[in-house]
């Protein structure tokens, strides 16, 4: 509790002191408009930690021809996937569910911690929901990027925005950042639950199922990015929990474009080539994604099914992420509690995957 009595004459009014969780996702349009679009691949393409290229170079390509082409293609993919009912993409849907379902849970507990929500380009932008909660009272911030393999691109670019929106602060509140889960159990029991209780949905049996990452270049890795090397164990991780099922498991990477070499092996490249390996029944899985969103939606489950489809597949499926399930809220309080150290001993919610019996 705040001690309001014994302030000197003239301090300025102080909120309760509170703890605040930002968590922060990539992105997402405002629309489906060009404008929209526009905006926003602009901002997200602009980043130096997507693109490495010398502004020199890259931003006469990219104002003057790709964001003059680029926009219909993707307002395309986004109409085939938006909420209408909401009026906004599943990316942003379920960032913002998590953070009102992490926030009631917490309260609940404690009710000097504030959770918000923000996207890395679009909005709600990272600095007003810095404001947001400094404005609540909270001078103790624990960041949590949305990304459970680091890379440079997406999860220290989350970093740079926070650290950038405080330059600007005279008063700048303490900030932690919730590391990488690539390989945390609660996070690998979640993945391992979604799967068998999307499995049990289905009329078939899949015969392999495929870990979909989205890709990287193959520099990143030679420049000391660990992305790749998170991937692989929470591959690692994840085969070793379906080692007893009837069904074949491999890693694979998504989303490439450019001349350069990618991360591989490919997706659709390995799903065009199953169904002529007598693999006609293929289940993804996208460990690398929290929340559904274009990638997962219209990427993998519309082109990429048919892909593989016209190849001779006959069945295919994607396990929808983890979105605001009540795993991914026990990951996001797993993951935020250590930073709590007022709520380490309130009950800490199990999430207990439910596992076949395994008979000699």
């Amino acid at each position: 509790m705040l001690d309001t009595q014994h302030l000197p004459p003239l301090h300025p009014a102080l909120p309760p002191r509170k703890k605040g969780i930002l968590l922060i996702n990539l992105g997402t349009p405002d629309s489906t408009s060009w404008w929209d679009i526009r905006r926003y691949l602009s901002e997200f393409l602009s980043d130096r930690r997507v693109i490495e290229l010398s502004p020199l170079l890259w931003q006469p390509l990219l104002q003057l021809i790709i964001l003059t082409f680029r926009p219909h293609k993707t307002a395309h993919a986004y109409k085939s996937i938006w909420k209408m009912d909401t009026n906004e993409s599943p990316l942003r849907y379920y960032t913002r569910a998590q953070s009102e379902k992490l926030g009631a849970l917490f309260q609940e507990e404690d009710q000097n911690v504030v959770v918000e929500w923000a996207m890395r380009y679009g909005t709600p932008c990272v600095s007003s929901r810095l404001d947001l909660l400094q404005a609540q009272g909270c001078q103790e911030i624990i960041v949590v990027p949305l990304y459970p393999q680091y890379c440079a691109a997406t999860t220290a670019s989350a970093c740079d925005a926070v650290f950038r929106a405080l330059l600007k602060k005279r008063w700048q509140p303490s900030v932690s950042v919730v590391p990488p889960y690539h390989d945390h159990p609660v996070y690998l029991d979640a993945l391992e639950e979604s799967v068998r209780a999307h499995f049990k949905t289905l009329e078939w049996t899949p015969q392999t199922l495929l870990a979909s990452f989205h890709g990287m270049p193959l520099e990143s890795r030679e420049k000391g990015d660990p992305y790749a090397c998170h991937c692989d164990k929470t591959a690692r991780l994840l085969r070793e929990r379906f080692e007893a099922d009837p069904f074949g498991f491999d890693r694979t990477f998504q989303s490439r474009f450019g001349p350069k070499a990618w991360l591989q092996p490919y997706t659709d490249v390995v799903l065009q080539a199953l169904p002529s390996q007598g693999v006609t029944r293929v289940a993804l899985v996208t460990p690398g994604f929290v929340s559904d969103c274009v990638e997962t939606l219209e990427e993998l489950s519309l082109r990429y099914k048919e892909v593989f489809m016209t190849a001779g597949g006959t069945h295919f499926t994607v396990v929808p992420c983890l979105n605001d399930s009540p795993a991914m809220i026990t990951l996001l309080a797993a993951l935020t509690r250590p930073f709590l150290p007022e709520t380490s001993s309130a009950r800490v919610l199990a999430f207990k995957p439910t596992r076949p019996q395994v008979t000699a």
